[in-house]
């Protein structure tokens, strides 16, 4: 399996940790567009909007030290295939309204793969070193 190189990792983590710390404060502050791409079936859609966001900010913490890198990574990849079906419903949405950017819904399905690799870099003891 592929996996980061050690001397890519250090810079990587950081990128990491800005990238879901960020994403979580903007589940906070513009919550309607998350609730937009909410799957109609699931209950409770603004608190799992808030959950979610409060989820992505406190992993983006948590995968820094090395002491909680670990199950930082893991819970970056349960909330990453927590909230695939958002992705999903968000391409539905925009194919039903016949959006122009409909195509770039379409590239962020795979691209969640990408991103759950990369957590997966960080479930390995040999990566907590840096």
């Amino acid at each position: 399996m592929l996996r980061l190189k050690q001397k890519h990792r250090s810079a990587s983590v950081y990128i990491m940790a800005l990238l879901y710390i960020a994403a979580g404060i903007n589940h906070l502050v513009n919550t309607r567009l998350y609730l937009s791409i909410m799957p109609p079936w699931l209950p409770y859609p603004d608190m799992l909007v808030y959950v979610s966001g409060v989820f992505e900010i406190v992993f983006g913490i948590l995968i820094i030290p090395v002491k909680t890198r670990r199950v930082a990574a893991w819970g970056i990849i349960l909330l990453l295939i927590a909230v695939y079906p958002a992705n999903i419903q968000m391409a539905i949405n925009y194919y039903r309204a016949g959006d122009k950017y409909f195509w770039l819904t379409l590239i962020r399905l795979p691209f969640q793969f990408v991103l759950i690799w990369w957590a997966y870099n960080y479930t390995f003891k040999r990566s907590l070193i840096c």
